[in-house]
């Protein structure tokens, strides 16, 4: 649903952005429809279009013709190259940064080159990526809004500071926010990974109520209820890896047995395929390159029908499953939507499998149907969630900024 304007003129940004938000989600809007699907008075919506045109955010896409409609209406449509956000992608083990234009489409790719340990190298290296991605879109640096950064928790987001995360053990208190301001003259802002994603959803469309259940170096849970992204009172919402499981699954770094994100990294599903006979043995689970391919094979034994294989996974899913009932019934939630670098290769039998252990589990069933998802926008969900920030931050209607300035 698009959200409703008021009539104020103490509020004119809100209502920009109540417009400008309007005409995305229906791809196409003509001045009329926008009045009836915001509320707000036929001049006001002539005023923030012109506002809107001479900015260059949106563009007059033709005129709708049909019986009973009298003279014809023009449409308007976001102009895609109105503006651009970059988005920063820190994992474990890779770093990504993309390019969107307005419309949330990527338009440019690339992974850092030179990934480092070092804190200061690495940010360098980020640097240098965003302003390769830039060119390579041919796209008009004044158009690019700010640089978004998605970020393994726990982060500081008043401080812009990566606290200490788990797998990335030299970044401790490393203030990336203001580094990466400093190396690139943009605005950045910085949220949690899986919070980013959960943003890149809700942006590209899917709204509504749902939790992001991120599968990557660590799991995580980014939130959106009543198509509002939840961060939490630190912005640190979605810690999950530490809910208990399996209480005869794998001892966790905090000192419990059968934590959700130890029982679903790929170091432990490729031990337990070694202890089956699915995999050789003689794989270094300390050797993460080596652990990722051996991890890859057995999603692909999974896939083929491999009953080992495929057992393990299957066994995945119903963990992950506990943890997504407890957060779907508490919060009353739509749907699951699974993501991460690692949901690609597991997609194929662990979104059926975790359909099959909710069934019968969602309590508000015989009042609406929970849906089991995977995202749409592919591996670099978190990179286009980290961009999605900016777009949303700058873009979208917040009811909080209504009479501010």
């Amino acid at each position: 649903m698009a959200r409703r304007g008021t009539n104020l003129d103490r509020v004119g940004g809100f209502n920009d952005a109540v417009v400008l938000d309007a005409i995305r989600r229906s791809d196409q809007l003509s001045r009329v429809e926008l009045a009836e699907v915001t509320g707000l008075s036929g001049q006001a919506i002539s005023n923030i279009v012109r506002r809107l045109l001479e900015a260059g955010l949106v563009r007059e896409a033709g005129r709708l013709r049909g019986a009973g409609l009298g003279k014809p209406r023009t449409l308007l449509e976001l102009e895609p190259t109105g503006r651009y956000s970059v988005g920063v992608h820190l994992d474990p083990s890779v770093v990504t940064v993309v390019l969107l234009d307005l419309t949330g489409e990527m338009v440019a790719r690339r992974p850092v080159d030179q990934y480092a340990d070092d804190p200061d190298l690495l940010i360098d290296g980020i640097a240098k990526t965003i302003e390769e991605v830039i060119a390579e879109a041919g796209a008009a640096r004044d158009r690019v809004t700010g640089v978004g950064i998605a970020a393994p928790g726990p982060i500081d987001v008043e401080r812009g500071v990566v606290v200490d995360p788990p797998n990335l053990s030299t970044w401790h208190l490393v203030p990336l926010r203001d580094a990466l301001g400093e190396r690139t003259g943009l605005p950045v802002v910085m949220d949690k990974d899986v919070t980013a994603a959960a943003a890149a959803e809700k942006w590209a469309g899917q709204g509504g109520s749902f939790v992001f259940f991120y599968l990557g170096t660590g799991v995580g849970a980014g939130l959106v209820v009543g198509d509002e992204v939840i961060r939490g009172s630190s912005s640190n919402v979605g810690e999950i890896g530490h809910v208990i499981v399996d209480p005869d699954g794998p001892v966790c770094y905090c000192g419990r047995r059968g934590c959700v994100g130890e029982s679903s990294q790929p170091r432990y599903l490729v031990q337990q395929a070694v202890a089956a006979g699915v995999l050789a043995a003689g794989i270094d689970l300390d050797d993460r390159p080596a652990v990722e391919e051996a991890f890859v094979r057995l999603c692909a034994l999974a896939a083929g029908g491999a009953p080992a294989a495929r057992g393990i996974v299957v066994r995945l899913a119903d963990r992950i499953a506990k943890v997504v009932e407890d957060i779907a019934n508490l919060l009353d939630l739509d749907r699951v939507v699974f993501g991460g670098p690692h949901w690609e290769p597991l997609a194929p039998v662990l979104g059926d499998a975790v359909r099959d252990a909710l069934a019968g589990r969602f309590l508000l069933q015989a009042v609406h149907p929970f849906e089991v998802t995977g995202t749409a926008l592919g591996s670099d969900v978190g990179a286009m969630g980290a961009a999605s920030l900016i777009l949303d931050t700058t873009f979208s209607p917040n009811p909080s900024l209504v009479g501010e300035r």
